[in-house]
């Protein structure tokens, strides 16, 4: 592969995606018109599945020093406490909720592309582009006036809510703008009882304020502001809302940042046109509440670029990238409407609403089942594939997840520089047959399966692709033979 694939947006989500392409050994280019990477706060949630993913990558440790470490977020109203959920029931390695600044996640990713050999190119513009048959044309304006052609394999546009590669594409943004402002704080705070590395969210008859940690004095502080006019914020007014809103005593102090911002819950309803794609918040936006945005974003990211690398490697047909909408659009809906139901939970405006919802709550969370529930579909562990186009066979009499579902295979997944699949297998010479027959899909070590009367075939995501029984290879060697590219397949 002689052309590059080129980057837009230099956030979180693209530089994941340049540093997980670089990994796989593509030749990427990754621009954005800002001249420095953010300083502010911004997203702050960091959740267990996306901590796995950086994990697969090898960058996962830098995170873990860098954050503090959530092990649970409460619900209060007023001085009463309405519920607790403790992450540490939740299935994974990293059983809590890591709260780092956006400004650092960027830092850390860069810092990881660049000992990949990745650079990010800063004060560069995408101005325009064309797809074409074989790669994409993009207008690239530099920081100096210079006006660069830049052909590329792929164009993949993570530029944001506001996105040119999306605009430029005519794919509509669909959904709603909700009818509530918001403001936020990045402030010190001293009097507010609750574990210094815990988000708290407090329920008023006005309605929420919620706070997160950034370090161990400061924190993001978020309130609805219900009929009110949507507007800058100062630090009085922050602390009038904490006053009426919170449990009494809290001080705020030494503001870092004040601002305001509006819900909006839209999203494409095609992640790809021709040699395009969109990720993150070019592709979908929604509430922050549960804290997803981010991860769902560097989520996207993960599951392209190995597509992107097996294809262009010519170790498997195009169609492969077919899997990316379907996949990541299905999540995205089921995110948003997660998201939504939340936000509504919080934004009740009635009080004898109010006084069921915080009935109920603290009637329900008394339940360790339905706090482990909840804990794990928050951490993005329940995330899957159930209708994805790459999955095959069944899990039924089985003990071990299904096609589409996460399975954890640590000591197998290696930090290679090709994306392989695993095949979790009792080891029989008709399993090492199959890993010689496609060697360029599947890694050549055989994994314990989790049940030795069956057989996985892992994607390099770490999601099953196939079960089948043990004994019968047929379903594991057709979904290899759908995916392995023809010997003179070009892309």
């Amino acid at each position: 592969m002689s052309k590059p694939v080129l980057v837009t947006g230099a956030g979180p989500v693209g530089l994941t995606m340049a540093a997980e392409l670089v990994r796989y050994g593509m030749p990427v280019r990754i621009v954005d018109r800002l001249p420095t990477r953010t300083t502010q706060s911004r997203a702050l949630a960091i959740w267990s599945r996306t901590l796995e993913l950086l994990g697969a990558a090898g960058c996962a440790d830098a995170f873990v020093a860098a954050g503090l470490h959530a092990k649970a977020v409460s619900l209060h109203a007023g001085n009463r406490t309405l519920a607790r959920i403790p992450f540490g029931t939740v299935a994974s390695s990293f059983n809590y909720l890591l709260m780092l600044p956006q400004s650092e996640t960027e830092r850390l990713l860069e810092d990881h592309l660049r000992t990949l050999g990745g650079t990010v190119e800063r004060g560069t513009e995408l101005t325009d582009f064309v797809d074409g048959d074989d790669g994409v044309s993009c207008t690239l304006r530099h920081a100096d006036g210079r006006v660069e052609i830049l052909e590329a394999a792929w164009l993949i546009g993570c530029d944001g809510a506001h996105s040119f590669v999306r605009s430029r594409l005519g794919l509509p943004f669909e959904g709603d703008t909700l009818p509530t402002g918001f403001v936020i704080a990045d402030v010190r705070v001293t009097g507010l009882a609750v574990p210094p590395d815990e988000p708290a969210i407090f329920w008023h008859p006005d309605g929420a304020v919620m706070f997160f940690p950034i370090s161990r004095d400061r924190y993001r502080i978020i309130a609805d502001l219900g009929p009110v006019a949507v507007h800058m914020p100062d630090l009085g007014e922050m602390q009038a809302i904490v006053d009426r809103r919170g449990p009494g005593g809290i001080r705020l102090s030494d503001p870092a940042w004040l601002s305001d911002f509006g819900i909006n819950e839209r999203k494409v309803h095609d992640y790809r046109r021709g040699h395009v794609f969109l990720a993150g918040d070019a592709a979908h936006i929604h509430s922050p509440a549960g804290g997803q945005g981010m991860n769902m974003g560097m989520q996207d990211a993960f599951n392209l670029a190995w597509k992107l690398a097996l294809v262009a490697g010519q170790a498997a047909r195009p169609s492969l990238l077919d899997s990316y909408s379907h996949e990541r659009s299905g999540v995205a809906r089921q995110i948003l409407a997660d998201s939504g139901r939340m936000t509504g939970i919080v934004l009740l405006r009635t009080h004898l609403a109010q006084r069921v919802r915080n009935l109920v709550v603290k009637q329900l969370f008394r339940s360790p089942m339905i706090r482990h529930a909840i804990a794990s579909r928050l951490s993005g562990i329940l995330i899957d594939y159930p209708d994805s186009p790459l999955n095959a066979g069944s899990s039924r009499g089985l003990r071990g997840p299904g096609p589409g579902q996460r399975m954890i295979l640590e000591r197998c997944f290696r930090n290679d520089d090709t994306p392989r699949f695993v095949l979790a297998a009792t080891a029989n010479a008709e399993a090492r047959a199959m890993i010689a027959r496609h060697s360029s899909l599947l890694m050549p070590e055989i994994c314990q399966p989790p049940d030795e009367n069956g057989i996985w075939l892992v994607r390099p995501d770490g999601y099953v692709a196939v079960v089948a029984k043990r004994g019968n290879l047929t379903e594991i060697e057709a979904a290899l033979n759908g995916m392995a590219a023809a010997a003179s397949s070009p892309e």
